[in-house]
């Protein structure tokens, strides 16, 4: 079984990501990179407040698991990356509102991040099989 890169299906094709995918499948699981509140059509950060930012860069998320079959109830483990830790609450009572059923094991921390973005967050899925 070979690796499957998996892009955000709004994401502009002639923008260069760098060095890394926005996910990879491999053995029915999807691997995220950190993704956060960017507007994947122009390539541009979208800042707000920190339900704002969470929930587009959620959005994100799912829209990219989604590409690859799965669901955000899929979601087995999840690392989230705060520029400021006093957000944590107003963070986690948006973060709860997209999953239901069994939540993802999940790390949060305090980080500092680019671009002044609030949150950043990756989340590894087991993908459904056929």
């Amino acid at each position: 079984m070979e690796k499957i890169e998996i892009l955000h299906p709004d994401r502009d094709p002639n923008f260069d990501s760098g060095a890394y995918s926005d996910g990879v499948a491999y053995n029915g699981m999807l691997f995220l990179s950190g993704q956060a509140c960017i507007d994947f059509t122009t390539s541009e950060f979208v800042l707000g407040t920190i339900e704002e930012e969470t929930r587009r860069t959620l959005d994100n998320i799912k829209a990219i698991v989604e590409t690859a079959g799965g669901t955000m109830n899929d979601a087995l483990k999840s690392t989230v990356h705060l520029k400021d830790i006093a957000d944590f609450d107003k963070f986690n009572e948006t973060y709860a509102t997209y999953f239901t059923g069994i939540k993802p094991a999940r790390t949060t921390v305090q980080s500092v991040l680019g671009h002044n973005i609030k949150v950043e967050i990756d989340i590894v899925f087991k993908l459904p099989t056929d």
